[in-house]
Order: C-alpha cells, then structure tokens, then sequence
C-alpha cells in the first residue's frame, strides 16, 4: 500500500516526508486555501514547491466544471511537473475530459467518488487514480462502515475486470480506515499526518516502554 499525505502545508508535507513512508500527496481547493495561498499563480508555484519536496504523484485539482475548462486547466496544471496528477471531479464534464487525458496520456485522478458505479466510470474512461470518500460517505449514510462496503465493491468490480485504476482511498478518519482498506487491498490511501502517526500508537507499548527504561535505570543508577 502506498501512502498520501493529504495537506497543502509545506512543513506538514516536510515532516510527514522525513518519515520515508510518504510515497505522493494528494491536495484540493480547500487545503490550499486554508493556506492562504491567492492568485493562479501563487497556486501554481505552491504546487511546483510541493513537488520538490515529494518523490511520487502529486494531485492537483482543477476549478472548471466544464470539460473545455478542466481540459485547459490540467494541460496548464501538468505542466508544472511530471509528478503532477490532473484531479478532476465525478461529474458528467468530468468524465469527458478523463477521457480526453487518457488518450493524450496525462494522469489523473478522479475525485469526489461516493459509489462503486462512479468508481467504475472513471475507470472505463481511464482515471489513472479513483478518489473513494471513505468519511464523508459514513456521515453521509450515518453508518460507519458505508465507506469500506463502498471500497470493497469498487476492489470486486476493479479485480473482475482487470482494471489498471488505482483506488486511491481518501476521506480519511482514523487508523481503522487506514487498516480496513489494507485488508481489502487498496493501492493507496491519502490522510494528513495526524491519522498516520496514529498507526505508531497503541497504549501496551507506551507500557511496555517505560517498564523497560524503569527496569534499566534500575540496574543503572
């Protein structure tokens, strides 16, 4: 399984990166924005900036929900560098221009995904990536396991098919999501590094650790 950061904060990426598990990241609108970051231009450099500090795939996403405009803008976004992933949003325009960048070999990553019958469109049209909203669907559908039956069936329909789009879980929450999705076989999961550092923790080895460290002091006053 590959690991994503999901943030659009420099020292954040930095940190999470200097663990050496981080293998891509993943951004939006909402993460950049809450960066203060204005201005196509600004945007763009923050991308370029990420991808220096990332080896793997970085998802940037487009604005337009035309597909003339999501076409322009992922030829201006990949563009940038090779590292970066078109995101493009599951919507009918959307899915024309995954076909258009598939054709003209530019990846991209199908966002806003909340069901296998999604997943399996972008597919057919060639996502390089599909974007399951695991969280967000468990709200949504007030069950906390909607988003992991979402992510079995779209493994399922992908398995049957030999499909080459990789299932890139994100809406993230805590550790089990990360673990579950582990157990199903997705390709990817993107989270922002609080989730990540969560899997290091369990309350036996904080035990266990200080049973150690007591039990040496002792024997080495």
């Amino acid at each position: 399984m590959k690991f994503f950061i999901d943030s659009g904060n420099l020292d954040e990426i930095k940190s999470a990166n200097n663990f050496g598990i981080i293998d891509g990241a993943t951004t939006n609108p909402s993460l950049i924005a809450k960066e203060g970051i204005k201005g196509k231009k600004n945007i763009f450099d923050h991308y370029k900036k990420i991808c220096d500090i990332i080896e793997g795939d970085i998802s940037a996403e487009v604005i337009s929900t035309t597909t003339k405009g999501i076409i322009k803008e992922g030829h201006e976004l990949s563009e940038i560098d090779d590292k970066i992933v078109v995101k493009v949003p599951m919507i009918e325009d959307g899915i024309k221009a995954l076909d258009y960048f598939s054709k003209n070999k530019i990846k991209t990553n199908c966002t806003l995904i909340f069901s296998a019958a999604q997943a399996l469109i972008a597919a057919k049209c060639g996502a390089t990536y599909v974007s399951p909203f695991i969280g967000r669907l468990d709200d949504w559908e007030k069950d906390k396991n909607a988003g992991i039956k979402m992510i079995k069936d779209i493994k399922n329909i992908f398995t049957n098919y030999n499909y080459n789009t990789e299932i890139l879980a994100a809406s993230i929450r805590n550790p089990k999501h990360i673990i579950e999705c582990a157990k199903v076989g997705v390709n990817v999961i993107t989270t922002p590094l609080k989730s990540l550092l969560e899997l290091t923790k369990h309350p036996l080895t904080d035990v266990g650790l200080k049973q150690f460290l007591d039990d040496y002091k002792k024997n080495n006053p």
